[in-house]
């Protein structure tokens, strides 16, 4: 099949999350498997800044945009799919990341952006002219690409594929913003595009596609709920039958201990003394008062309430007092990242925090901690939990959406059987977290037990063969 991915970043060309991870992974890995894939993402100037050799594979004009644009390919791509860049310099080539400027504030001109990544695609679909290929399937990814298949609403021979990353993102604007973006005034309505008065990118995507697939199958069913449906349940569990989750994989080239190139020893589940050596290393080079034996936690994500970081604050004083040892990596919400330096600032031996995104820390993380902690209020999928089995830290998460589906916890029933690979806990509360945590350091503690979860995890499959074999039978399903 002809696949076209359509998303608003990919890894490692540019990154604020998951999405970037998944639309890189699965693009390569359907290749992998013999198809013909294309990813269009936006070329962003951190992106030609670091992609040598572009060539212009067309310039174009697009209805309603002044002056042209470019589709760019970069010169030399060690990767088995062909990466396309959205070249317009006047929404893409700023400071600042895909999403918010410097401030942390969104860009005023959101809408028009990925209004005009949406138009890229459409063009894509529709002329084989332009690029000498059409794709069988485009694949969106998110809000952002919401409007793609509103717009190829009467284009029959193409699969549409939305997938839902997170719902809480749905690309919400003004009455006016649509009428500026001279969209089809029969797109307007609470059959279209409209909601509550506003204009959302994404309930395009739930309406007008074929199959709507969320990244775990827990959040699939958690979306059709008024907790976590913000709105739009309605409308999931009318679509429920075109409803599909699909859980996420990982990078098993990117993610393998045993050839990490961002660790400093490497090791697998059969000889584990190189994870003991990387947490030594790293204990020392962040500054921390510990050894082998004291517990060493790690945290890996946005610095947001989503991911339960108040939780964590909350939390720290106690686990901090018990002796144990943290390392926090993230960005996010400028209050919470400041109630972090506090706290690490009252225990520098204990608590190292660094604010910003840094890809070989975040390897170093994983490879170095015992435990990882993501106490998400929800959480679609999560990648940090598989990558954490992958490298023997074992997760100790909240009970939700793909963490349920990836995290196997400890009960008496599971340890017997050696299949327990982490911690669940819930609610999501600051004693809930503690509780578990502690768990964990009990855990830890029983090295025969302890092994048993390590071993388990790494011996888990996420690669992204399943996944990706998933989305190309929905892809092939009678009625798409």
């Amino acid at each position: 099949m002809r696949i076209l991915h359509v998303a608003s970043e990919a890894h490692p060309l540019i990154k604020t999350g998951g999405l970037a991870d998944v639309s890189a992974s699965l693009s390569r890995t359907q290749a992998e498997i013999g198809h013909d894939v294309r990813l269009l993402i936006p070329a962003y100037g951190a992106v030609t800044e670091a992609s040598p050799q572009l060539r212009v594979a067309v310039e174009t004009h697009l209805p309603g945009l002044p002056g042209k644009i470019r589709i760019l390919e970069p010169g030399t791509q060690d990767v088995n799919y062909k990466i396309w860049l959205l070249d317009y310099g006047p929404a893409f080539d700023r400071a600042g990341n895909p999403y918010v400027d410097e401030h942390g504030a969104p860009w005023y001109d959101n809408a028009e952006r990925f209004h005009l990544l949406c138009l890229a695609a459409v063009a894509i679909v529709r002329d084989k002219q332009l690029l000498g290929w059409t794709p069988d399937v485009v694949h969106c990814h998110d809000w952002q690409t919401g409007l793609i298949a509103p717009l190829l609403a009467d284009e029959k021979r193409v699969t549409k594929i939305f997938t839902i990353h997170n719902l809480s993102y749905q690309g919400i604007f003004a009455r006016s913003t649509f009428l500026s973006l001279r969209l089809p005034e029969t797109l307007w309505g609470i059959d279209g595009i409209e909601f509550k008065g506003y204009m959302s990118f994404i309930k395009g995507g739930i309406v007008f596609s074929d199959w709507i697939t969320t990244v775990s199958p827990t959040y699939a069913r958690q979306i059709q709920t008024s907790d976590l449906g913000y709105g739009l349940e309605g409308l999931l569990q009318h679509r429920a039958a075109r409803l599909v989750g699909v859980l996420n994989g990982i990078d098993y080239e990117e993610w393998d201990p045993r050839t990490d190139p961002h660790i400093e020893y490497h090791y697998d589940a059969d000889d584990l003394d190189g994870k003991r050596l990387n947490k030594k290393s790293c204990i020392a080079r962040w500054g921390l008062r510990g050894d082998e034996n004291t517990p060493l936690f790690g945290f890996i994500g946005r610095l947001v309430e989503q991911k339960g970081v108040d939780l964590l604050i909350e939390a720290l004083p106690t686990l901090l007092q018990a002796g144990y040892c943290f390392v926090i990596l993230g960005t996010g919400d400028r209050g919470l990242e400041k109630r972090l330096r506090e706290i690490a600032q009252s225990h520098r031996h204990r608590l190292c925090v660094h604010i910003g995104y840094d890809e070989k820390m975040s390897h170093e993380i994983e490879a170095a901690a015992d435990v990882f902690l993501m106490p998400s209020r929800f959480e679609p999928c999560g990648l940090n939990q598989m990558y954490s089995q992958r490298y023997g830290t074992v997760p100790v998460v909240h009970h939700t959406g793909g963490l349920a589906d990836t995290v196997v916890p400890v009960t008496p029933e599971n340890l017997a059987a050696n299949a327990a690979t982490g911690i669940t806990f819930s609610p999501p509360t600051a004693e809930a977290l503690i509780s578990a945590a502690q768990q964990a350091v009990g855990l830890y503690r029983d090295p025969r037990t302890w092994r048993s979860l390590v071993r388990g995890g790494m011996r888990t499959d996420f690669s992204w063969r399943h996944s990706a074999r998933a989305y190309l039978s929905l892809y092939q399903k009678e009625g798409a």
